[in-house]
């Protein structure tokens, strides 16, 4: 299935015979010329902010719809964009935007959890707090669209028991603060979401797990 996107570009899903439910995507150049495309779809300017694409099912099947879709609720709208204008603030596209927000909140797979999330509405004002506290750790705002492309799923973390207790952690036990913990999570943002310590006996929880640090 084809799903069309801005700039004439496609994002492909296949369905993988391997992976279950999964459903995996791949960029592709849109064969026809711009100004064709523009042609066919006079409305794409307006509408671009929200062309991300989401995991859905149609016909029983894993496949992908565009964001907009999901959103039909004006309600949920607005209260998409209200999350999203935060981000906005940091020389973060609307595009970029709402990718952080479909990868924290559900909407798009990631790795990163581990299995299929729970699709959840962001809460903007969670959003706004999680963002101070990051800058807080004396993350600039020129660090942050850095930090975020490394690390989309921060905003689906757990502000108080994951991200503020793995600061204490690194402080305590490793003596990392001020300008060693900015550099850390330039370097490493996913120590902010640590959540598991196997300590060498594998739990498969490997993208949230101290023995990565």
């Amino acid at each position: 299935m084809v799903v069309t996107t801005m700039e004439g570009r496609l994002l492909q899903a296949t369905i993988s015979p391997h992976s279950g439910s999964r459903v995996l995507l791949s960029p592709m150049r849109h064969p026809r010329s711009r100004k064709e495309f523009a042609g066919q779809t006079p409305s794409l300017t307006k509408t671009a902010g929200l062309q991300v694409v989401v995991q859905a099912k149609l016909a029983g099947k894993p496949a992908t719809v565009p964001l907009e879709d999901q959103l039909s609720n004006s309600e949920d709208l607005a209260k998409w964009q209200a999350a999203r204008a935060p981000l906005l603030g940091f020389a973060v596209s609307e595009q970029e935007a709402n990718q952080v927000l479909a990868k924290s909140f559900g909407w798009f797979p990631s790795p990163y959890w581990g299995e299929e999330r729970a699709k959840t509405m962001p809460d903007p004002a969670l959003v706004q707090k999680t963002l101070d506290f990051l800058c807080s750790l004396g993350l600039s705002d020129a660090d942050l669209p850095a930090f975020l492309k490394k690390f989309p799923e921060v905003l689906g973390c757990l502000l108080e028991e994951e991200m503020q207790k793995n600061v204490q952690i690194l402080e305590k036990e490793w003596g990392i603060s001020g300008t060693s913990l900015r550099n850390l999570l330039l370097r490493n943002p996913k120590v902010l979401g640590y959540n598991v310590d196997c300590k060498g006996d594998c739990m498969a929880q490997c993208t949230r797990c101290w023995v990565r640090f």
